[in-house]
């Protein structure tokens, strides 16, 4: 494997993060499906995929975006297609509240991942919004504003709902959270 090959696979991992922490989290929940005690129940199921679900697209993934838009503004910008502005740093305050709620809710109530998945549901979708905006108005197709990223803004939030109506009826499993 020559180093451009590596150099071309590890920019796809960092440019399309919200596949890439998407992908790293059913791991995380495959592997503790794996390791929990047997007999399985769906309750441990959906409590596995849920935690990890939270933890990386939520926590991991908008730690990451906040370190992007705050200290690589520039280059998030231009992923995006967009001119740098000032409001990078606003992106990036409200995505560390964001990730910093996620890491919080990852392994707690119902309740509380409810707000976790619901506070970036809303953004994605208005995100979501405005790139088919972008996309139709100016032709915008720059990575960050088309393509995984685009779809993205849709799965994640629609999957993060089917994980809380999943937990929603299986309830959590006995003992709690592990």
């Amino acid at each position: 494997m020559g180093a451009p090959v590596i150099e071309n696979f590890i920019r796809f991992i960092m440019s399309n993060f919200t596949l890439t922490f998407l992908v790293i989290g059913l791991v995380f929940s495959a592997v503790a499906i794996a390791r929990a005690p047997r007999p399985r129940s769906g309750a441990v199921v959906v409590e596995k995929l849920i935690s990890w679900f939270i933890f990386w697209t939520i926590g991991v993934l908008y730690t990451y975006n906040f370190i992007f838009h705050v200290f690589f503004g520039q280059m998030a910008a231009a992923f995006i297609g967009w001119s740098d502005s000032p409001f990078q740093l606003e992106v990036g305050m409200a995505s560390l509240g964001c990730g910093v709620v996620g890491f919080y809710a990852a392994f707690r109530s119902l309740e509380v991942r409810v707000a976790a998945i619901l506070s970036p549901a809303i953004f994605m979708l208005g995100a979501f919004v405005g790139h088919a905006y972008q996309i139709r108005l100016t032709h915008n197709m720059a990575p960050g504003n088309a393509g995984i990223m685009f779809y993205s803004d849709i799965i994640l939030p629609l999957l993060g709902f089917v994980l809380l109506w999943a937990q929603w009826k299986a309830g959590r499993p006995e003992g709690g959270v592990k």
